[in-house]
């Protein structure tokens, strides 16, 4: 009797707890999928638009500290200014204008919407052909604005005693393409900073980071109003 009470007990649990898995189980695979038709909420951040610093050594920030480069501090400028840009240093040592042509469409995959090109201070130092220096720059300009980007032609001046006429012919070329190709211009990249013995690194040529925070502060004017209208 005990046994047949003890059997008929077990039965009894076994049925319940089946009637309960089952009913789990079923649950679950009825319930509604989520609905395709509500779309999933994502936050796709923005893509910034790329300032490129293209030109030599002067851009690419020899003799400093990466972080000391004009670039890296017009980027710091640019974020507590509150723009929302990526500035990109394409400045490679030792560059002519003669080599900016051939990196263009390097320069051209990153995107950029504005690209400060200063370039033509290696030409002036070795005495190359003005009128050479001038073309290459021209070609530079031409296929940026080609591809609908903002040039800002950073200008240039040679020391005195590449002589006068040299010198005064080598300035004049940057205002004559910034009129002929309504370009943005900086007048001097270097102004405030040039033939100073306590901005300068040794060689008296190239800034020290103090000297790129000046030349940010002196061109940053210069560049906002391009940024107003593309922020």
């Amino acid at each position: 009797m005990h046994r047949s009470w003890f059997l008929t007990k077990l039965f009894s649990c076994f049925c319940l707890f089946s009637v309960l898995l089952f009913g789990h189980i079923s649950g679950k695979a009825h319930a509604a999928p989520p609905s395709s038709s509500s779309p999933q909420k994502t936050q796709v951040p923005a893509e910034r638009p790329t300032i490129v610093a293209f030109g030599n050594s002067l851009t690419a920030g020899l003799g400093v500290a990466p972080d000391a480069s004009y670039p890296v501090q017009l980027q710091k400028k640019l974020d507590l200014a509150g723009y929302a840009y990526r500035v990109v240093n394409a400045g490679v040592s030792g560059d002519t204008t003669a080599g900016g042509v051939r990196r263009v469409s390097w320069v051209l995959n990153s995107r950029p919407s504005i690209v400060i090109l200063e370039l033509g201070a290696n030409d002036g130092l070795r005495g190359l052909s003005l009128q050479e220096t001038k073309a290459n720059l021209e070609r530079i300009i031409q296929q940026f604005q080609q591809a609908s980007v903002t040039v800002v032609l950073a200008g240039m001046k040679l020391p005195p005693n590449y002589g006068q006429d040299y010198t005064a012919e080598f300035e004049a070329l940057y205002q004559a393409l910034a009129k002929q190709y309504r370009l943005t211009m900086i007048p001097f990249f270097l102004d405030g900073v040039a033939a100073s013995s306590s901005l300068n690194q040794a060689d008296g040529i190239h800034p020290t980071g103090a000297g790129y925070r000046i030349i940010v502060e002196k061109i940053f004017p210069t560049l906002e109003p391009l940024l107003e209208r593309n922020r």
